[in-house]
């Protein structure tokens, strides 16, 4: 598939909005992807968003346009399907930066999944179907900035314009394999929210509590380590790391220097130390002086829960294997869990814990209650 493309409108002001919204509003289908700058800012943000219809690409800038609840509608409305490549990133971005919500979209990340194919990304997927080439080096750039350069534009349109011809084939492909249903379900999935992903608000030391090589003491200096890297991050408007890395600061949590000339030592350049090397100290110093912190305990499962859940593990991976997909698109991953917790007693019961995808409980039931000892399976 070969041709030349007319330029993407650029939506930049509320006019330009309502007037895309218009032809979006009329359609039975939208393309959407989103462009954030997680590598490059302290509070990833959504930068950029791409739409298209059969008569246009679209480039929404959510930088210029503060206002953007006029799409509300569009992503809430069940008459419209939402095609996207990869939706759980882009809809947990869309959610935390302009609270939408979704409902009937199609996922071709997803439909490549349930199919079985090895390379699910966008590029080998246009690659593969429509020798459309991506240059995926722009994944990492930085959206924020502006104004974007006509390789970024390029590439931000290529990430919608395909995807309706993309969704079609995989669609066509799913129907012929018997495994439409699976992926309508997880599409359906997609769109609610899962609590049990809500990210608990927790310090960013916590997550080295469960290293074992870590001292109480060595941990309280890292905390104060990483607390003053997140305010010097927010300040700077950068990632964390991107002021001192991590394994910096375990080795000095482990070897906490007294001066600034030691600070090269473990690898903190010239430059570093010229504007954090006091910081540094003094976070080591408060750290070598405070309370020691708290180590936070994993949750604990007892022997029969972990049983269950490796009994379900084998099961689901080697049908897997049997069936040519990854193991989470015959179990998926909240299901284990639930099961393995708190088994069902009966058919009417795992079909209720699996509610929202009747179409696993039916070809899968009577093997899941089995493979959880539960009598009379069948």
């Amino acid at each position: 598939m070969s041709e030349i493309l007319p330029p993407p409108v650029w939506v930049n002001t509320k006019q330009l909005l309502l007037k895309m919204i218009d032809d979006l509003a009329a359609q039975s289908r939208v393309a959407v992807d989103t462009e954030s700058n997680s590598l490059h800012a302290f509070r990833e943000q959504v930068c950029l968003m791409q739409f298209s219809s059969i008569n246009a690409d679209y480039l929404v800038d959510p930088l210029e346009l503060k206002d953007l609840s006029p799409l509300a509608p569009i992503f809430a409305d069940p008459r419209i399907e939402k095609v996207f490549h990869a939706a759980e990133y882009d809809l947990v971005c869309l959610r935390r930066d302009f609270s939408f919500t979704f409902a009937n979209l199609f996922d071709t990340m997803q439909a490549a999944r349930v199919l079985g194919y090895p390379a699910v990304g966008l590029d080998r997927l246009l690659g593969e179907k429509f020798k459309i080439q991506m240059d995926k080096r722009h994944q990492k750039a930085n959206w924020a900035a502006r104004p974007l350069t006509r390789e970024q534009i390029h590439y931000a349109r290529l990430d919608t314009h395909y995807l309706f011809n993309l969704r079609d084939v995989l669609e066509k492909e799913l129907q012929e394999s018997g495994r439409l249903e699976f992926a309508r379900e997880d599409f359906v999935r997609a769109c609610l929210v899962d609590e049990q992903k809500q990210k608990a608000v927790s310090e960013s030391w916590e997550r080295f509590s469960g290293r074992k090589d870590l001292s109480l003491r060595e941990l309280t200096i890292l905390s104060f380590l990483c607390r003053w890297r997140d305010k010097e991050a927010e300040k700077l408007n950068r990632p964390p790391y991107k002021v001192i890395m991590d394994d910096v600061f375990v080795l000095l949590s482990k070897n906490p220097p007294e001066k600034k000339v030691d600070l090269s030592a473990v690898g903190l350049s010239e430059k570093q130390i010229g504007l954090w090397g006091d910081g540094v100290l003094a976070a080591i110093r408060r750290g070598m002086e405070a309370p020691l912190v708290e180590r936070r305990q994993p949750e604990t499962k007892d022997d029969a829960f972990l049983r269950r859940l490796e009994k379900l593990k084998v099961w689901r991976k080697k049908v897997g294997l049997e069936m040519g997909v990854e193991s989470d698109i015959i179990l998926p991953k909240p299901y284990l869990s639930k099961l393995a917790e708190n088994p069902p007693s009966s058919a009417d019961e795992l079909a209720q814990v699996m509610k929202d995808t009747p179409t696993r409980v039916v070809k899968y039931g009577a093997q899941i209650l089995k493979t959880l000892g539960v009598k009379n399976a069948n």
